[in-house]
């Protein structure tokens, strides 16, 4: 019974460890300058695969995350970052109204979908997301940077006896980078 347990358990992490195989990247992002504040605007394509729905199905919580980062450009040296930010939402599936909820994990805001598809169409857009004041900029170039994260999110106490040991379902998209235009 406990080999069977194992081999069960081995198993389920090896669909966990391809279940994020797929498209998972930074299309386009641009910034707009409002009242001296930066806001990015991005889209990301996530990837979507039959292991990833039965795992949100099953109870699994999925994290993702658009990443921003600000650097200063030095020549001599390293460059500085300014600012380093992470929008994180996270993606679950309630079985009771069988609907999927996309929720803020900073302010807690949650919205809910009829299919995952809406979902994360919800989640490939990023709009006027602020990330930086313009008074924290003082002259000089800088480069701005985005990728995209996905990881799994909590588990069901059910499956997290039997995988507390494996954290590997996570990827991140390449760094899109341009020149900040100052």
């Amino acid at each position: 019974m406990l080999l069977a347990v194992l081999a069960w358990a081995l198993l389920r992490t090896v669909a966990f460890a391809s279940a994020l195989d797929g498209a998972l990247a930074v299309r386009s992002a641009y910034v707009n300058f409002d009242h001296g504040v930066i806001e990015l605007n991005a889209r990301v394509a996530y990837p979507l695969n039959p292991t990833i729905l039965k795992a949100l199905q099953n109870g699994v919580t999925l994290s993702f995350d658009v990443e921003t980062r600000i650097e200063e450009v030095r020549h001599y040296w390293f460059n500085d970052t300014v600012i380093d930010v992470t929008l994180r939402r996270q993606l679950a599936y309630h079985v009771v109204t069988r609907r999927y909820v996309v929720r803020d994990a900073q302010s807690g805001a949650e919205r809910s979908f009829a299919s995952v598809d809406k979902a994360l169409h919800y989640m490939e857009h990023v709009h006027d997301w602020p990330v930086l004041v313009e008074s924290q900029l003082h002259g000089g170039r800088y480069v701005i940077s985005v990728r995209a994260g996905v990881r799994r999110g909590t588990l069901p106490a059910s499956l997290r006896a039997l995988l507390f040991w494996t954290d590997d379902w996570q990827r991140e998209s390449p760094w899109y980078s341009w020149s900040l235009p100052v």
